[in-house]
């Protein structure tokens, strides 16, 4: 997935008793900061109305038409108002439109110096009545975090940012594609998913088996050219100074396929059936591969877990970074705000502290399978940043998507372990255990560094409709 450019839709608001040239200077505000946050815009201009405003019954159906000969492009819609606004006309353009994307709603704020009827906005108020008729029409809609906020203020570009988040969270998971190669782990009930409730909220799911996964490897000779730009993209990766040379080539053939395979069919993210099949009845692991595609923003998720690499992708969206999956693993000590997240791992190399991570066996199945099948995975340390965490989960008996976020920091706290992990401190750590266990959580969450909790938050319950708890102190 390549870093997601954004469109929005823009409606300026007007009310011909108050004074309309606002809408002269409030348009051109807003689109100049749009511009700045490199924002495209699909927006109706002064040629098409007096000021490209919307006020009337006809200039919702011109901001409509338009809207409609984009509606592949636009991802959401900011309506702004400079002044008072037409709440009618803002509602009728949404309405007519069809387009089914989040809304923002901005109002500009008077100046306590400018009230009189040449200068007043009475936005304030406006935006009342905008909301209460949306509410009306049955359009969600999202709100500034200040009622009335200055477009060129950074308060206003921060709630842009948090928005185009939003719109990119509820655009991708409402047509996403996601790949799982390989049954479910026999001895994994908690990764258990349902296909129909999550197709049923956009997210399509299409399965490859090992078998053929294996079949289309023996195709490929060591010399394939396909093979060995494989090969070199992983020693750019990672340092492979201690993998047997049999064993690179068998996770750059496995990586062909996966690649061939991912692109042929368009999936978003991808979920894998990582042990014990691959390595006994293969000889590697695939952590290493995963991690790279984590890494360009594809996310891949081990032991199948669909609903993990749904939240990875999630998060990916919001963020536009990469994410990792990992286990709630261990307590940390004492610490009741602390604990260990962990995996073998196919983190991402980007939130290691380690500039260029090791490749190496997979110690947990050494004795199970044999060292020399085993190489492959990735290890590290977190960095101590920020985080957010979500976890994504079908509950057939309820018949509903649900899911939990929240935001904590990954610390330098001392400890000596192995695989892809770190230590993380989350306010009432303890109440959110309580939760995961009482509501039958799997024990994976996805994590991402960044904070974009809002942003799940508000894209999962006011336009997906999913039911989400979320975690605060």
């Amino acid at each position: 997935m390549e870093k997601q450019e954004i469109t929005l839709g823009l409606i300026v608001g007007n009310r011909g008793v108050f004074p309309s040239h606002l809408c002269h200077s409030g348009r051109e505000a807003v689109l100049g900061v749009l511009e700045k946050e490199g924002i495209r815009v699909i927006a109706l201009g002064p040629e098409d109305t007096e000021y490209g405003s919307v006020e009337s019954l006809s200039d919702a159906r011109k901001c409509a038409e338009l809207f409609r000969a984009h509606r592949q492009e636009i991802a959401g819609v900011l309506v702004t108002l400079p002044n008072f606004g037409d709440e009618r006309g803002v509602a009728n353009a949404l309405r007519f439109s069809e387009l089914g994307v989040p809304v923002l709603i901005q109002a500009s704020p008077d100046t306590v110096e400018l009230m009189s009827m040449g200068d007043r906005r009475d936005s304030f108020c406006g935006k009342m009545s905008v909301c209460n008729n949306l509410r009306q029409y049955g359009i969600p809609f999202s709100l500034t975090s200040q009622h009335t906020v200055d477009p060129e203020s950074e308060d206003f570009r921060r709630d842009l940012r948090w928005f185009v988040s939003v719109c990119r969270v509820v655009r991708g998971m409402s047509h996403a594609r996601l790949g799982m190669l390989g049954a479910r782990p026999t001895a994994f009930n908690t990764v258990r998913f349902s296909e129909k409730l999550l197709e049923r909220s956009g997210l399509t799911v299409e399965t490859l088996d090992l078998s053929e996964v294996f079949g289309r490897i023996a195709a490929l000779g060591d010399d394939d050219r396909r093979v060995l730009q494989q090969v070199e993209a992983m020693k750019a990766y990672a340092s492979l100074d201690a993998v047997p040379a049999g064993s690179i080539i068998k996770m750059a053939k496995l990586g062909v396929v996966i690649d061939e395979w991912r692109v042929a069919n368009e999936y978003d993210a991808i979920a894998i059936q990582c042990w014990t099949s691959m390595e006994e009845y293969f000889g590697v692991v695939p952590c290493a591969l995963m991690s790279m595609m984590s890494e360009a923003l594809v996310p891949s998720a081990c032991e199948s877990d669909i609903a993990g690499a749904a939240a990875m992708y999630a998060l990916t969206l919001a963020s536009q970074k990469p994410s990792a999956l990992v286990d709630w693993n261990n307590n940390y000590g004492d610490a009741q705000d602390k604990g260990v997240v962990f995996h073998c791992s196919n983190l991402p190399r980007s939130v290691f502290v380690e500039e260029t991570p090791l490749m190496d066996f997979h110690c947990l199945l050494v004795d199970s399978v044999g060292k020399d099948n085993t190489w492959g995975v990735i290890t590290g340390r977190v960095r101590p940043e920020p985080f957010t965490y979500l976890r994504i989960s079908t509950d057939d008996v309820a018949g509903a998507v649900t899911a939990y976020v929240g935001e904590g920091k990954f610390t330098d706290d001392p400890i000596d372990t192995f695989g892809g992990y770190g230590v993380a401190q989350v306010p009432s750590f303890q109440k959110l255990l309580r939760h995961i266990c009482e509501n039958g959580y799997e024990h994976h969450v996805a994590v991402n560094l960044s904070l974009v909790a809002d942003a799940i938050y508000e894209a999962f319950t006011k336009y997906l409709r999913w039911d989400v708890y979320y975690h605060r102190a």
